[in-house]
Formats: C-alpha cells, structure tokens, sequence
C-alpha cells in the first residue's frame, strides 16, 4: 500500500466532507505526560474528576487502544459571527460562540464517521475509532502533532495562519500513515489573553486554572457556583470567548458560512428572563439538542439567575421571585442570591416567604444570606406589564 498516497487522499476527503483542516500524527505516548499530572495535582482541574481517572489513558492511547497506530485529526472553523458579542440577539449575547448553533459533538462525529468509512473503503480491513470532545484524548497534542496549529497560551490551538475559533476531532485508526510536521509556537511576548482574563484564570502562559475559568463555572459546576466566584460570571451564561476575542491572530478569522454554526432562533428570540422561567419540558425540548443540555436545566437557571444579579436585569430578577418556589434547591438558592444583590422591599417579602417554607439545608442558608443584603436597593417584583418578546434583530 501507498500510504503516503492514502494520507492525500483522507486528507482531501476530509476538505470535501466539511472538516476543515485534516493532519496527521502517530499515536504516541504524550509529551506533556507530566504538565498534566502537575496540573491535576494542583487542583486545576476542580470538579472534573474524570481527568484524573482517565489521564493514564490520556497520557498514552495504547493503553485503551493497543492497535491504534495514527490519528487522523481535524480542526474545524465554527466563527458564527464577528461582531460584538453584546449587540447580538437574545441569549446569544450570553454564549460562548461554539455553543449557539446545534451540537457540534453530532455534527462533527457524523462527518468524521464519513471519513471513517472513507479510510475503510481505501483500506479494506482497516480499523478506526472515532471522537469528538467526548473520549480520553488530549485532542488539542494530538492537533498540534498533525500540524494543525499550536497552543496559544490560552492553551487554545491557534491554526498556522491564525484563528483559534476551531473545534476538534479526531479518527483513530490501525494503518501507519505518514505524520505531518508540527508547526512553530508564534504567540512571541504576547499576553493579550492573560491581560484580559477577568478571573485570572490563565495563572500562566500555557496553563489554565479550571477553578477560576468562566467556562467551567458556568458548565462544568453541577451544584452551587461558590458565592465568591459569581460574580466572576460578568453577563456569561454559557461559557466565554474572551481570550480568543483579544487574541491578535483572531483578528483576520472570518465567520463560517457553515450552517451547522449559525446562532439559532432559540437563542435570539429569547431573553435573560425567559431562560430563567425555563421548566424541564422546555428545556428538554428546545436545548436538550444543542450544547446548552450539558449543565442540564439546572445549571442554565442558575446561571441566568446568577448574570441576572451581576447585570440588573430587572424582568429577570421579577422572575427569580417565582423561582423561591422551584423544584430545585440549587436554582432556589441562586434566585434567594440574586434576589438579595437585588434588594428592596419586593425582595424582601419574597425572601421571608419562602425562608417559611424551605427545609433544604442550603437553600436555607442562601436565603438567610439574602436577607441580611436585601434591605436597601430598588424595588423588584414582577415586570406590572411585560409586552410580548418578539424576535431581536441585530
């Protein structure tokens, strides 16, 4: 067999099925075997405690997958837009860009799964092993070996001519194909990322302190967002961009025409507060096909109680009274903190209501911290006359 014949070929079925850039690295043990131990030793990894259960197998692939041979990676640009983010419609304006179309894990797996199928039909016989941001792989080390970019110290990959705002995927398989050489870290003396980080999470060029990432709190945080890190979520519900839109590469990356990351009408035509009353029916419904399922309704609530205080919005916080009486002690004690940065005396009546009635341990304690800071402030209650939401242009 050609296999440096087969690699142009995957490599240009890959263009053709929508992957954008497509490379290739052994599967070999990690290089940052050790950055990645230190780093779960430090604590930076918080509650993601499926890291350190996996990074054995993370930090060496044959572990898990003995015939692995070579990684077919694939950097895919997803830019939705390029405007300010604040100006966009709805909830947009509150999501990470990658997560305002539909899930891009189906959408990507389906088009590597292409690939798969193509590499099989060339290679009668071959074995592959597809993933997508969902497997034990340092997916972004793999993309870095096959050439298709290097870590900006964001530790996000930035392509050889610029542009981080790229998703990752990778087709595993048994054949020995050519590598593809990496390319040079071009980030020089630049800390435009770190310089702007609002949480300082980006302790260091190159490492990230997960416990202090927007991302993680709003995502990866399945219980109460500690009461000294909300603040930290600024006007972000899902995720954040900030390090990528002040990174200078990015300044050239043009918005993808690609429908699969277009922002969606859920997201425009929907406000702080209507995400706020969401119920599960309605979550299930509207995001549970799209990245927002991940925190489950539970963490979206709370997020969008948590944003609601940090902004003032006052239809959200007039919603947050009827969420003291949600299912969720979790979302209860967001709206009891949200009602007590708040304040005034709505809040107030609304906070001694519910302190009668609540018996989870926590969600009392929120309140009971609520009230000591609801005294002063505005009146919140309900909006006295909300007119329809119709659809935001931008």
């Amino acid at each position: 067999m050609d296999t440096a014949a087969l690699a142009r070929r995957v490599k240009s079925k890959g263009l053709e099925i929508g992957l954008g850039a497509v490379g290739i690295a052994s599967v070999a043990p990690s290089e940052r075997a050790g950055f990645l131990n230190d780093w779960l030793a430090n604590g930076h990894a918080g509650e993601l405690e499926w890291m350190g259960r996996t990074a054995g197998t993370r930090s060496d692939l044959r572990r898990r997958f003995p015939w692995a041979r070579t990684a077919v990676a694939a950097a895919v640009p997803y830019l939705p837009y390029k405007e300010d983010r604040t100006a966009q419609a709805g909830l947009v304006a509150h999501v990470a860009r990658y997560a305002v179309g539909r899930d891009y894990h189906d959408e990507l797996a389906g088009r590597l799964r292409s690939l798969a199928g193509f590499i099989e039909i060339e290679a009668p016989g071959a074995r592959t092993r597809v993933y997508t941001d969902t497997g034990p792989i340092l997916e972004r080390e793999l993309a870095a070996r096959a050439g298709l970019g290097w870590f900006g110290k964001n530790t996000n990959l930035i392509g050889p001519r610029g542009n981080s705002w790229l998703l990752l995927g990778e087709v595993l398989t048994d054949l020995d194909l050519p590598s593809d050489d990496p390319v040079a870290d071009r980030c020089g003396t630049c800390t435009a990322c770190l310089d702007a980080c609002p949480t300082g999470a980006i302790a260091e060029p190159y490492l990230v302190d997960s416990t202090r990432c927007i991302s993680y709190l709003t995502i990866e945080i399945r219980g109460r967002i500690p009461p000294e890190r909300r603040a930290d979520l600024g006007d972000w519900v899902f995720g954040c961009d900030i390090c990528q839109e002040v990174c200078p590469w990015n300044r050239k990356s043009a918005p993808v025409e690609d429908g699969a990351f277009q922002t969606g009408r859920h997201l425009e035509e929907r406000t702080l507060a209507d995400l706020v009353r969401l119920d599960e029916r309605s979550f299930a419904a509207e995001l549970g096909p799209t990245p927002l399922e991940r925190p489950r309704r539970r963490g979206l609530v709370r997020n969008a109680l948590i944003v609601a205080a940090n902004t003032q919005d006052d239809r959200a916080l007039g919603a947050a009274i009827e969420k003291l009486e949600d299912d969720d002690p979790v979302v209860r004690g967001a709206a009891a903190w949200a009602l007590g940065r708040a304040g005034g005396a709505g809040a107030r009546r609304a906070l001694e209501r519910a302190r009668e009635g609540e018996t989870d341990i926590e969600a009392r304690t929120e309140i009971e911290s609520a009230l000591d800071g609801a005294s002063g402030g505005p009146a919140v209650g309900p909006p006295a006359a909300v007119p329809p939401q119709g659809v935001k242009t931008r």
